[in-house]
């Protein structure tokens, strides 16, 4: 590009400098001949004035007297009736100007210039000209360079942005060069990068989701494998946990199916009326047998008979979270309380265990933050997926911890009435 743009500017400059050149060259050159011969036209008329003033005063007219009136590079001759001629300077060689003056006494005056003088100076004249159209050209090469180099530089600079970006760098890189168009590149360049920046996220966002949120709902499912297996010799058993776990295979495939939607778009909600006494319920079957296996009891209180509006899905994906968290890192008996206040069902999750530490409180529902050697997403995960069909996670109290999930209602719940199940 650096060769072309030095290239088109420089036959711009000698298209320019040959026509105005030329031009210039053939104006002088008849300026500087005209001038020769009206110099000896010039010459000649005044020698015939001073040959016609001697010839009143009855002087004499000859070389002596006229010889410091011609130039050094002209010839002139003298001729007067009665005289001898008269010759002024030495008669010059090959082509001449020449101009031939009349006096009103019969004098004549004839005045030659040889026209190599004339060709002297349109030479240098030529060299001038020539000489300044170097320095154009010179000029005009070396300002070719400068602006080559301002627009090569920002487009290989550009080239560069472009590179990276394909090599999956979508750093933008925020320079601009002072040229309109190139810096519109730019923020397009830039504009682009933070849009594939974005999706990257989203795509590795998406990737840690999914392998978190899925463990929980295999683990539960794994389960209820091996209780088909040590139950194996009893059929009506095995058909129970086959039910079961096949409603959890359809649990686990819409966890799959919402961590898409939310992916594509987080505002893309499929919110439902639904009977949240079931999700609680599933949770609570689904769960009690590992909090058995470690000697822990799950207990289930408050009012009875909510419906709530949600994905049931994401709602049961939610508890889950909470329930695996207090199965991982809590102790005691694990507490299900569900309540209502304003127009919202809510669901408490508690245990006996130490709770949440002080400096993690305000910041445990974010990503990669985690007091016990875990991934740090469950919760954080937990909170998008409450928040995307309108609902919310909070933490209510540290130690010992108390999680609550607030769902909205569409339909009145009926009058509470309280019931504990061990």
């Amino acid at each position: 590009m650096r060769r072309r743009l030095i290239s088109s500017t420089l036959a711009v400059v000698l298209v320019v400098i040959a026509v105005f050149g030329i031009s210039l060259v053939i104006v002088e050159a008849r300026t500087i001949q005209s001038s020769a011969q009206d110099g000896v036209q010039s010459e000649a008329v005044r020698l015939t004035g001073i040959v016609e003033n001697r010839i009143l005063a009855g002087e004499s007219v000859d070389a002596k007297g006229l010889d410091r009136q011609i130039a050094d590079n002209r010839y002139a001759t003298v001729r007067v009736p009665g005289h001898p001629e008269v010759r002024l300077g030495d008669r010059p060689s090959g082509a001449v100007l020449k101009s031939t003056q009349r006096g009103d006494h019969g004098e004549s005056v004839t005045v030659e210039e040889a026209r190599s003088t004339v060709s002297r100076q349109i030479g240098r004249t030529l060299l001038v000209i020539l000489a300044v159209a170097l320095l154009a050209v010179l000029a005009a090469v070396a300002l070719a360079v400068r602006q080559a180099r301002r627009l090569a530089s920002p487009l290989t600079d550009l080239a560069e942005t472009a590179e990276r970006l394909g090599s999956g760098d979508p750093r933008p890189r925020h320079r601009r060069y002072g040229v309109p168009e190139l810096d519109r590149i730019a923020d397009v360049l830039d504009a682009s990068a933070e849009r594939i920046g974005r999706m990257l996220t989203a795509e590795r966002r998406l990737a840690a989701d999914a392998s978190h949120q899925l463990r929980t709902p295999l683990t539960a499912l794994s389960m209820r494998l091996e209780e088909i297996v040590a139950t194996a010799d009893d059929r009506e058993a095995v058909k129970e946990e086959a039910a079961i776990a096949l409603g959890q295979v359809e649990r686990l495939t819409d966890v799959v199916q919402r961590l898409l939607t939310n992916s594509r778009d987080p505002r893309s909600g499929s919110a439902v009326d639904f009977d949240l006494d079931e999700v609680i319920r599933q949770q609570i079957e689904e769960w009690r047998p590992a909090y058995q296996n470690e000697g822990r009891a799950v207990q289930l209180s408050g009012t009875r008979g909510l419906r709530a509006v949600g994905t049931p899905g994401a709602v049961a994906q939610v508890l889950a979270t909470l329930i695996e968290n207090s199965l991982m890192h809590g102790a005691g008996t694990l507490a299900l309380h569900t309540r209502v206040t304003g127009n919202q069902a809510v669901v408490e999750v508690s245990d006996d265990g130490s709770g949440v530490p002080p400096d993690l409180g305000a910041r445990v529902f974010e990503r990669t933050v985690s007091g016990r050697n875990s991934t740090g997403l469950g919760l954080a995960v937990a909170r998008d997926l409450a928040e995307a069909d309108g609902g919310r996670l909070e933490l209510l109290q540290q130690r010992p911890p108390v999680f609550a999930l607030f769902l909205a209602q569409e339909i009145a719940p009926p009058p509470p009435r309280e019931q504990v199940v061990g």
